[in-house]
């Protein structure tokens, strides 16, 4: 019985007894290095893709900035073009005075407005006014050109203070200053006027507020009502 035992044993291990044992076949080692081997390819993927980013922005800015260089070049030259184009205008100062002249007729205040034409033929209303001449002071040149102006007289009572402007006459840039004065009515003729205005009138102050054609001297009106309520 043991004999057949073995028997059997041996036609199971293939050849009896006496045959050679075969050999467990050891795992391979490629499976161990296969990580290693698989992950370095994909550092390096993410290495390169990593550092391609951030060549990117580089180049952008480069570009970006070589268009800004050109933009400011372009705009350099153009106001150098313009300021080529135009030539230089002379410009002169001049300094006159004028007034507000009023009366009162019962409660109600009326101012003096004159009326002359401009370059465009327009007719216009304004406050006399004139040049100071050398030997005259603010005051003096502002009661003399209300004369002239208007054929009016009149007393100062109080400074309006100044105006500024400018305007192009013959090309030349004139820069004006005129000092206005409260003046009160004390008689003469409004036909005694120069011939350069066309007309006096007598307004109701509010109304000379609004129908003054320049609006320095609507202000100037203004500070005028401000003093007279």
């Amino acid at each position: 019985m043991p004999e057949a035992g073995g028997a059997r044993s041996g036609g199971e291990g293939g050849g009896g007894g006496g045959a050679k044992r075969r050999r467990r076949r050891r795992p391979k080692r490629a499976s161990t290095q296969a990580p290693a081997s698989t992950s370095a390819p994909e550092v390096k993927k993410t290495g390169a893709s990593a550092a391609q980013p951030a060549k990117e922005p580089g180049v952008s800015k480069k570009r970006g900035s070589s268009k800004r260089r050109g933009t400011g070049q372009n705009k350099k030259s153009q106001k150098r073009q313009k300021s080529r184009k135009k030539p230089a205008v002379p410009t002169k100062r001049e300094i006159s005075a004028g007034g507000v002249v009023y009366r009162r007729d019962g409660e109600q205040i009326e101012v003096v407005l004159a009326s002359r034409r401009t370059r465009r033929g327009e007719l216009a209303w304004g406050l006399a006014k004139g040049g100071i001449e050398d030997d005259e002071s603010p005051e003096d040149a502002a009661i003399r050109e209300v004369r002239e102006e208007t054929g009016l007289l009149a007393e100062i009572e109080a400074s309006l203070g100044e105006t500024r402007y400018f305007y192009v006459w013959e090309n030349v840039r004139i820069r004006k200053t005129v000092h206005f004065f409260l003046m009160r009515h004390t008689g003469g003729d409004v036909e005694d006027r120069d011939d350069e205005m066309e007309e006096i009138r007598w307004f109701p102050l509010e109304r000379a507020l609004k129908r003054a054609a320049y609006r320095g001297e609507r202000d100037v009106l203004g500070r005028a009502a401000e003093l007279l309520k």
